[in-house]
């Protein structure tokens, strides 16, 4: 049982310095060594808890969709908000972990999205059933805001989820290219327009 408590930490540790490093440096520059090193796990051990490069960005993919999709339950179930408040404290947390800023908290979607797609079928799957799963969340968030009156829509709920979330997607890259924040701050005031309380 401690043996396998000690694998469990030990695979852990090297998925969350994957994370990280992956976060700063993208997938193809981040080092096995160098995860290894972070992780502080012997150098010859890494093919003990993955079979590849490729599985291991596979295991932080699904880690942190996992994660993330925790935190979207969390947001959209918080107490003594209207549907639309809960939203928009999302969109908010977004613009606030994705600015240019130094964060360890970047969306890996947009960070990887572009780069593995091409280079690792498996890792595209998992980027699949990710963001369906996300906007999925979004859809029954939009749908519980109609439910209560907070938001009218022009579109199908899962249409609108859809939108919002390709323009976020594309707004946190431009920032990441031209290291500014203006296409989040237009990407929440057309938010706030598409979630609008009147009909």
């Amino acid at each position: 049982m401690q043996h396998t408590t000690h694998n469990r930490d030990t695979k852990q540790a090297i998925l969350h310095a994957a994370r990280m490093i992956i976060s700063r440096k993208g997938f193809a520059s981040a080092g096995l060594n160098e995860i290894l090193a972070e992780a502080g796990v012997p150098k010859g051990s890494f093919y003990h808890y993955f079979k590849s490069k490729d599985m291991l960005g596979v295991e932080v993919l699904e880690t942190y969709f996992d994660s993330y999709l925790s935190l979207l339950d969390e947001m959209f179930q918080t107490p003594a908000m209207t549907g639309r408040e809960r939203l928009m404290l999302y969109w908010k947390k977004w613009c606030d972990t994705q600015k240019n800023t130094p964060t360890t908290g970047k969306c890996l979607t947009v960070k990887l999205g572009a780069e593995v797609s091409d280079m690792s079928e498996p890792m595209r799957r998992v980027l699949i059933h990710g963001t369906t799963s996300v906007v999925d969340k979004i859809t029954q968030a939009i749908e519980y805001a109609i439910i209560d009156g907070s938001v009218k829509i022009a579109e199908e709920p899962k249409k609108t989820a859809e939108m919002l979330y390709k323009m976020w997607l594309g707004s946190t890259l431009m920032v990441k290219i031209t290291r500014d924040n203006q296409a989040l701050i237009d990407a929440y005031v057309t938010t706030e327009r598409v979630l609008s309380t009147k009909n």
